[in-house]
């Protein structure tokens, strides 16, 4: 049996921060929701069924946190950053995709939310 492909997931991970080009969004903030997908090889992780031998979500999940807390002017800043944290935390990390959306954009349209989504590769 062979792996095609494999990938870790964090979906939907809700925030509140203070990005935005708007003074007032960097003061009060606003609510955001990411999506983030990494892809490495977890074909050992399978067969040993040890944390070791994977990617932990949990440490995933710490470092979008802290970089959630830094504010920033534009999404696509916060995503590379992210992005730039994964690859340097994890060497087998071969692609990831960050997708951050603000979910209420200080505009005039009746929306879900205005994102960016970011893929990057090693």
């Amino acid at each position: 049996m062979t792996l095609l492909s494999s990938h870790i997931s964090l979906k939907n991970v809700r925030f509140h921060a203070l990005h935005g080009v708007m003074p007032q969004e960097r003061t009060v903030g606003a609510d955001f929701t990411v999506n983030l997908t990494v892809s490495t090889d977890l074909s050992k992780a399978a067969e040993t069924d040890n944390v070791a031998d994977t990617v932990n979500y949990a440490v995933l999940y710490d470092i979008l946190h802290e970089e959630m807390n830094v504010p920033s002017q534009l999404l696509e800043h916060v995503a590379g950053r992210v992005a730039q944290r994964i690859m340097e935390t994890f060497p087998t990390i071969m692609t990831v995709d960050v997708e951050i959306i603000k979910n209420n954009p200080p505009m005039q349209a009746d929306c879900d939310g205005a994102a960016v989504r970011l893929v990057f590769e090693r």
